[in-house]
């Protein structure tokens, strides 16, 4: 079986309602809050990251047991091979935002990926379902972009910005980029997930993105390209998506907006 012709929409959507089954299971701060040693990306594992990626790779084992084959990219497991491995990379943060999600605040997601090869820009599929507001961002390349079951495009590009989403942003590093921005962005939001604040710039909710620090590619893979499909501009630093790389150890600064205009602005505060 080819990966690519796999049914990803109803794969992802099992997912959703597998990890919503546990959200309703572990209540409340104190009960999220167990930990179970580190995770291949390096930060601590949660009990709850841990049990919704067995959902994910539940279903990546079953895939595989159909004849594909592919390496799973994923924040906890790193990168695991199914089948003869090959080119294909399914790229995986089973809880993007994760201390919204051990906190009880509702904006944390899932973010699956699809790419052809180890690149940002042979991803071929991406699907974002944000978790507080229960809405589903996918993209197919060279088909646009959907919320739910219609198009979204991107918000017109502007010299100044009205709505700037940051991401990473412990104080110490927002305090530094607030000099760039200032006069150029009338307002920022932290939503606390990378994912679906590069959703929400391809949705048009929001101008522009940034994170303070540098990402890995599971935050990333799947919703810059939804931002792109609609109709979007993504920077991952100096490096050409064909250069930002798809594996665990790949970290680079990610921001996303609407045009040219908007990315140099968001970037000035890089």
């Amino acid at each position: 079986m080819d990966v690519f012709s796999a049914d990803w929409l109803g794969i992802c959507r099992r997912v959703v309602a597998a990890q919503r089954a546990i959200f309703d299971e572990v209540r409340g701060a104190e009960a999220r809050t167990v930990y179970e040693g580190v995770g291949e990306g390096g930060d601590r594992t949660l009990v709850i990251d841990r049990r919704c990626e067995d959902e994910v790779f539940a279903e990546l084992e079953a895939l595989a047991a159909q004849g594909a084959s592919f390496v799973a990219v994923s924040e906890e497991r790193g990168e695991v091979t199914f089948g003869s491995g090959g080119p294909a990379r399914v790229v995986i943060d089973p809880i993007d935002g994760s201390l919204n999600a051990r906190r009880t605040l509702p904006s944390h997601s899932l973010s699956i990926a699809v790419a052809s090869g180890d690149s940002m820009a042979e991803v071929e599929f991406g699907y974002v379902f944000d978790f507080g507001a229960g809405e589903e961002f996918a993209a197919r390349r060279g088909e646009g972009a959907t919320l739910g079951d219609g198009p979204i495009r991107v918000a017109e590009d502007r010299d100044k910005l009205e709505l700037l989403g940051l991401e990473a942003a412990e104080p110490g590093r927002a305090l530094a980029a607030l000099g760039a921005l200032t006069d150029r962005v009338y307002r920022l939001r932290v939503v606390g997930s990378i994912a679906i604040t590069a959703s929400y710039v391809a949705a048009g909710r929001l101008d522009a993105m940034l994170s303070l620090r540098p990402c890995r590619s599971v935050d990333a893979a799947a919703a810059q390209l939804i931002v792109r499909e609609a109709g979007g501009r993504v920077a991952f630093g100096d490096l050409a998506p064909e250069d930002a790389r798809l594996g665990l150890a790949a970290r680079y600064p990610i921001a996303a907006a609407a045009g040219e205009c908007g990315l140099a602005i968001a970037r000035s505060a890089e």
